[in-house]
């Protein structure tokens, strides 16, 4: 696609504003150099990875693309053996590895990046090299002390003596002897070396020599003969300190040769990234998205918006509000005839296609409604604008010519066409027939043409040839201004009297112009202007019926969205009453079990006892018509998936199905298998499941040990009781078939209450006392599984 084409379809100003989202200047320079791909492969590519960034960024990823450093020049100088890099170059470089390295991590690992994985897979870390330049350089770009031992030591060395020669210098300028002598009571340097301020007309009481003087002549800065020597080391520790440095940056430089290509690769993939984020950030400013790429020969923009008129120049959306315009060509018409007023958006609409076209072929997402389809023609073609040419002696007319006749030459079965205002610039008649020929040529070559046009020749072929449509541009004839909708099937009038009258043109002038007008003029410009009006009286009534059924598929989605959350909610609440009313019951039995064993210890008598016993039936009775009254019988699942999380309704857990067996189903609970009927399980509620995840349902059980021997004793009883409780449930859940109570002999109190707690427990099939071996009635064994 030549230059000239991608100027006159104003590309260039979309990708200038588009660099304005970038974060290094590499990326800007890719950017200001995109063009139409060659591939359809290529730009399926470039539109995946511009979705994956756009995903990435919607969910808050940011990547630090400002570190992608221009590492070309630098590295260039290094091709030279031998050559080193200063230490702010060799800053850059740990800056681009590290931005390098954080983006590899950013991106790995995520699903829904699958193509930007693979780009930062390319991406060669470079630790050892990182490592080694971080700790080299500080973030000013400074050797740091520990780039080597020797450094270390020489800095040291020079600490030391620049202390000394200060001190000696500072006890001068204290000193009563010479009083006096000095301009200001402060230690500077000159050419390296410490010296003092000495006034000009003391210099005599100072020996030693003079470095420089002020440009009054006032002030001479000697360096004193008692810290010569002193200042003669320090600039040979000085000297010493360069040659280290130049040793440690040869080093380093040598090490970043070796991985040239390694940092250049890397540097190609974070300006794409770079490229990538500049149009995710454009893409979510503008809802872009990217059409569906058909085979078929066709132009297919629904709700498509023209990206210069959404983003200002300096990249802030624009506050205004942008019509959105269908553009379809193709399918059932090779052809489409734009017509209506000037300034009503005619080469407006004929750009927008061109231009989006053209961004899809460069990989980038436009503003479109997803809906929209196209197909990547091989050619585009298109004659814009009133460009003369006063060096070739063109005019307007002519230079139409010059570029049609090149798109005659070229044009073919895969070739888009752009026509604007096609034929004018001459007489309308004859203008009017060369157009009605071009058209003829361009659609037996199997073209796809769009084309605007004020001729009624143009509008009247589109309305006599099958495969030709018309769209009128809407004209408002209430506010004289147009619409910028495009209305298909009618043509459109140009309305050149009515924006005339709109813009002050005299009556008089109007009327005259009006009286030139044929009959027949006349009276087909009112035909075209009732139809226009029918139609746009047509397509407001549709659109009216349109938003209509769409809100009534909004409330009726919302009306099954609250059942589904009410019966959520409702089965949400029920669950919670019910575990509420279950833990109501353990806890008030092992309390009022307590109660009775310390009953039977003590001095009660069988009434007593057996008013607790009774008390104890009460509440029992009670929590358990708490329990059952507002519960729902969960009803087992009618369908079981694999994958799928069930409910255990007697155990109050869940579990994912790992197999299908006949009237049962295997459940994994935390690694554990269990194999268990259909009448016991229920769907897992879609909210609690939701919140809690199966992961983490998993991670919970997994989480709590399971005991195959409980220690209770020296506890209280009631904390005995609640620990047994618990103990039993996961003992259950993961499939234990026994399990030894250690509680001791003592007075036996603790020994019956456990005892007396497992008779009554739904989930055992018996317990006896432990052999002598292993504990005797000291260790009460449970067999679990009942």
């Amino acid at each position: 696609m030549s230059p000239d084409l991608l100027r006159v379809l104003e590309f260039d100003k979309f990708i200038t504003l588009l660099s304005r989202f970038t974060a290094s200047e590499p990326g800007r320079e890719l950017v200001l150099a995109l063009a139409p791909l060659g591939e359809k492969a290529a730009v399926k590519l470039a539109l995946a990875e511009a979705a994956e960034m756009v995903t990435y960024q919607s969910t808050g990823g940011t990547l630090p693309l400002a570190g992608n450093r221009d590492l070309l020049p630098l590295l260039g100088q290094l091709q030279a053996e031998g050559s080193w890099l200063a230490p702010l170059a060799l800053l850059d470089l740990l800056v681009s590895l590290e931005a390098a390295q954080e983006c590899r991590r950013a991106l790995t690992g995520r699903a829904e990046l699958a193509q930007l994985q693979v780009l930062v897979a390319g991406i060669t870390p470079l630790r050892d090299l990182a490592d080694e330049l971080r700790g080299t350089i500080g973030p000013r770009g400074e050797i740091l002390d520990r780039a080597s031992a020797d450094l270390a030591a020489i800095r040291r060395q020079m600490l030391q003596l620049r202390g000394r020669i200060r001190k000696t210098l500072e006890g001068l300028l204290l000193s009563e002897r010479y009083a006096g002598v000095f301009q200001d009571n402060l230690v500077t340097e000159r050419n390296g070396r410490y010296v003092l301020p000495v006034r000009a007309d003391h210099r005599s009481r100072i020996k030693g020599f003079v470095h420089d003087e002020s440009a009054s002549g006032q002030t001479l800065y000697v360096e004193p003969a008692t810290v010569l020597d002193a200042n003669n080391e320090l600039q040979h520790l000085q000297r010493e300190e360069k040659r280290e440095e130049e040793r440690i940056l040869r080093r380093l430089s040598a090490a970043a040769r070796h991985y040239r290509p390694d940092l250049l690769e890397n540097q190609r993939i974070l300006t794409r990234l770079d490229l990538r984020a500049a149009i995710g950030r454009y893409a979510r400013l503008t809802d872009a998205c990217a059409p569906q790429l058909v085979a078929t020969p066709l132009l297919e923009l629904r709700s498509a918006r023209h990206p210069l008129l959404l983003i200002d120049p300096a990249g802030s959306p624009r506050d205004m509000a942008v019509v959105a315009i269908d553009l379809l060509l193709g399918e059932e018409s090779d052809t489409l005839v734009v017509s209506g007023p000037n300034t009503g958006g005619k080469t407006v609409a004929l750009k927008t296609a061109g231009l989006l076209l053209t961004m899809v072929k460069a990989g980038l997402p436009i503003p479109c409604s997803p809906a929209s389809r196209v197909h990547l023609f091989a050619r585009l073609f298109a004659d814009i604008g009133d460009e003369q040419s006063l060096e070739q002696s063109l005019s307007t007319f002519s230079g139409h010519l010059v570029r049609l006749r090149e798109i005659l030459a070229a044009a073919d079965g895969d070739s888009l066409v752009l026509l604007d205002e096609v034929g004018t610039g001459t007489d309308p008649s004859e203008g009017g027939a060369l157009a009605l020929a071009i058209l003829d040529t361009l659609r037996e070559r199997g073209a796809r043409v769009m084309v605007t046009t004020h001729l009624n020749l143009v509008k009247g072929y589109a309305q006599l040839h099958p495969g030709v449509s018309n769209a009128a541009v809407e004209f408002n004839h209430q506010t004289l201004a147009p619409a910028y909708r495009l209305h298909y099937g009618i043509p459109g009038a140009s309305n050149a009297m009515t924006i005339a009258r709109r813009l002050g043109l005299p009556e008089d002038v109007l009327a005259r112009a009006e009286a030139y007008l044929g009959d027949d003029e006349r009276a087909g410009l009112q035909v075209m202007e009732e139809l226009n009006l029918l139609k746009q009286q047509a397509y407001a009534e549709r659109d009216t019926v349109r938003q209509l059924r769409l809100q009534a598929e909004v409330d009726r989605d919302k009306r099954n969205r609250l059942l589904q959350e009410s019966e959520a909610q409702r089965q949400e609440l029920l669950e919670k009453a019910t575990r509420r009313a279950d833990r109501l019951l353990r806890d008030t039995e092992v309390r009022l079990k307590m109660i009775l064993t310390q009953a039977e210890a003590g001095t009660h008598d069988a009434r007593s006892r057996a008013e607790l016993t009774s008390a104890l039936h009460v509440v029992r009775d009670e929590v358990t018509q708490v329990r059952t009254l507002p519960a729902v019988p969960p009803k087992p699942p009618t369908e079981v998936k694999l994958g799928e999380i069930l409910r255990i309704v007697d155990l109050r857990s869940e579990g994912e199905v790992t197999r299908l067996l006949d009237g049962e189903v295997e459940l994994d609970c935390g690694g554990k298998k269990l194999r268990l009927p259909l009448a016991r399980l229920a769907p897992c509620s879609p909210r609690r499941f939701a919140r809690k995840g199966a992961a983490r349902m998993k991670k919970t059980i997994e989480e709590r040990p399971v005991q195959t021997k409980l220690l209770l004793v020296g506890k209280r009883m009631e904390e005995a009781l609640i620990l047994l409780d618990r103990a039993l449930d996961d003992a259950l859940i993961n499939g234990l078939s026994e399990m030894e109570i250690v509680h001791g002999s003592g007075e036996g109190i603790l020994r019956r209450a456990v005892r007396e707690f497992l008779a009554g427990h739904q989930g055992i099939r018996g317990f006896h006392p432990a052999e002598a071996g292993h504990g005797g009635d000291n260790v009460t064994v449970v067999e679990l599984g009942g």
